[in-house]
């Protein structure tokens, strides 16, 4: 399992929301490009960054912010995923020109799944599906609006486009500390070979002892870092 730090951003701020609503929202750093080197140089392989500006005006918004991240990450050995209001092909080319090593679909892969198809094949490895669900729907358009897609429908698909993972988020949970959501994230990977990744709700190492322990692939972390519940450091040798 590999434990994957996120960096939200909101005009050029390090900051985190509670279950995904714009109006509760907590800044926790003014440098979010320090911030990105300091997560890479403890260790992190992997940094979450999201364009939460991007998410709900539906393009990126903060790419030339997002691009520096990429360098200091780079310097430090890490990769990064981005997200966040990537709605075409051209959003998906600017980020992956700009040094991102993964981009996250999530509104487009329910509103065009022929497009996103296309885009897993064209970015091999390189694109990560985000199956955002509340009660085990997936929400699109900043998580503001629930669809009839189930969690497992969208998981399916982006296993057969040829996705590099699928990042799946208990909306609910997300920047909430009250534990991941384990079981529902191991039942999608039953059966499956795509790679899961957990996301919402990590609030203790307990909660990242129980992704491991369940087989979780991956388990991205936020809130619990930036209020102190552990360290980074700590976080990585659940791993």
């Amino acid at each position: 399992m590999i434990v994957i730090p996120a960096i939200d951003l909101m005009r050029g701020k390090a900051v985190r929301l509670e279950q995904g609503a714009a109006e509760r929202v907590t800044v926790y750093d003014d440098d979010p490009v320090a911030l990105a080197e300091r997560f890479a140089k403890t260790g992190a392989k992997r940094i979450h960054a999201v364009d939460l500006q991007g998410a709900f005006e539906g393009q990126p918004a903060q790419t030339e912010l997002l691009g520096k991240i990429f360098q200091a990450a780079h310097r430090n050995g890490a990769e990064v995923e981005v997200g966040g209001g990537i709605r075409d092909l051209e959003a998906v080319q600017t980020l992956i020109d700009a040094g991102a090593d993964y981009v996250v679909l999530g509104t487009m892969a329910v509103r065009d799944p022929g497009l996103t198809e296309e885009i897993c094949r064209k970015f091999a490895d390189q694109v990560v599906i985000a199956a955002d669900a509340k009660e085990g729907l997936v929400a699109v358009e900043g998580w503001t609006e629930a669809t009839s897609l189930s969690a497992r429908a969208l998981t399916e698909a982006a296993q057969s486009w040829g996705a590099a993972a699928v990042l799946h988020t208990d909306v609910q949970r997300d920047g909430m500390q009250v534990g991941a959501a384990v079981e529902a994230t191991r039942a999608l990977q039953d059966g499956l070979n795509i790679p899961i990744f957990a996301s919402g709700g990590v609030g203790t190492l307990s909660d990242l002892r129980a992704c491991s322990a369940a087989g979780l692939r991956g388990v991205i972390v936020g809130r619990a870092l930036y209020e102190g519940a552990f360290s980074l450091e700590e976080a990585l040798e659940q791993c």
